[in-house]
């Protein structure tokens, strides 16, 4: 659990926005099956523009809030930990789940794109030794290698030893002034910066550099004090703005298929900052189910592709209806990787290698 080091209190709205984050994750790759975006998933029935539109209204923002909050995570956490500890804990954490998450779970989802794609009629050992052996897009939607939904978690490592450097290099301590004078016109300028980090270390649209950067919005921005001070006081400009710019996000893609990379990261900054504000508002609070959530989210986002991706193979042969299809690809994932998570977290060794 996250603490407020200078109030004392448990930032439970950080733990909360990361739980809901996650769920999103349930609607996002159930609508992937119809995307139009040209990039396929591993099973893909053809284009939707009404599920892509709606993916377009989330992208911009799930994602980047996670390595916005892990930034913060990582501000408190070096707080009470030293480097040392806090390396042994990302390796621990990320990098163990990653490697077992490679070797067991990934492969699934190649197996079912050969099946889905290329008729594969092979067993998931010969699979796995494909999976191994065959590189090519790094998309796996061929079977060959990919690191999947992974991919989050590995960025995430890499990102948490890297910006140790300039962590040491530049101590939050010496930009907390700066950073707490900031006009509220410079905070929201923040997407462009963010924005042309895009485009280092970017594999298939997923950007190591502009994860990196809300990583580090997240440890000297966000922890600011006086900075989110400042964001809650123009709360209300921001929020209008946030919603105008999302309701026309939805209509320039529906009608004219504009992603701009730009405009995706003023909104994602935008509705980030939104969702912050009111997050610690309305959702600063423990209750039964977001404990839960608090554990259970991070082995759910690391079970959930692979069952949802083999879910999906049979539903849409079972059914041709798009909704159908998609409301219960959506509900049967998440009910078949709660399950999961509940039988598997009783087992020690899986305990460990799922963080």
């Amino acid at each position: 659990m996250q603490t407020d080091k200078i109030t004392g209190t448990r930032n439970h709205y950080i733990d909360n926005l990361r739980s809901i984050s996650i769920l999103l994750l349930f609607p996002v790759h159930t609508f992937m099956i119809w995307n139009n975006f040209g990039s396929g998933f591993y099973i893909w029935l053809g284009e939707s523009k009404i599920y892509s539109t709606l993916i377009v209204l989330i992208n911009p923002w799930f994602m980047p809030l996670l390595f916005l909050l892990a930034g913060i995570s990582a501000k408190l956490s070096l707080e009470k930990r030293t480097v040392k500890e806090f390396i042994k804990q990302r390796i621990n954490k990320l990098l163990i789940p990653f490697v077992s998450g490679m070797v067991f779970l990934v492969p699934i989802q190649t197996l079912y794109a050969r099946k889905f794609f290329y008729n594969y009629k092979g067993g998931f050992i010969e699979n796995w030794c494909y999976f191994f052996t065959h590189f090519t897009d790094l998309s796996g939607y061929d079977g060959a290698f990919t690191p999947g939904h992974l991919w989050f978690i590995l960025y995430l490592f890499i990102i948490s030893m890297l910006s140790l450097i300039i962590f040491h290099y530049l101590p939050y301590k010496k930009t907390v002034m700066l950073t707490g004078k900031l006009h509220i016109s410079c905070i929201m300028s923040l997407f462009i910066p963010i924005c042309l980090m895009y485009y280092i270390g970017n594999f298939g649209g997923f950007s190591i550099g502009k994860s990196l950067a809300f990583y580090l919005a997240g440890y000297y921005i966000i922890s600011n004090k006086a900075v989110m001070e400042n964001v809650e006081r123009n709360i209300k400009w921001i929020t209008l703005l946030c919603i105008m710019a999302t309701l026309a996000s939805a209509i320039l893609y529906y009608k004219y298929s504009f992603y701009g990379d730009l405009w995706v990261s003023y909104i994602g900054w935008n509705t980030i900052l939104v969702l912050l504000v009111y997050g610690k508002r309305f959702l600063n609070k423990k209750t039964k189910f977001m404990e839960f959530a608090r554990h259970a989210s991070y082995p759910v986002y690391i079970l959930h592709q692979s069952i949802l991706v083999a879910l999906a193979y049979y539903i849409v042969r079972l059914c041709n209806n798009i909704a159908v299809q998609a409301v219960l690809t959506c509900i049967g994932s998440l009910l078949l990787t709660i399950m999961a998570y509940y039988i598997l977290r009783k087992i020690p060794v899986v305990r460990k290698i799922t963080g």
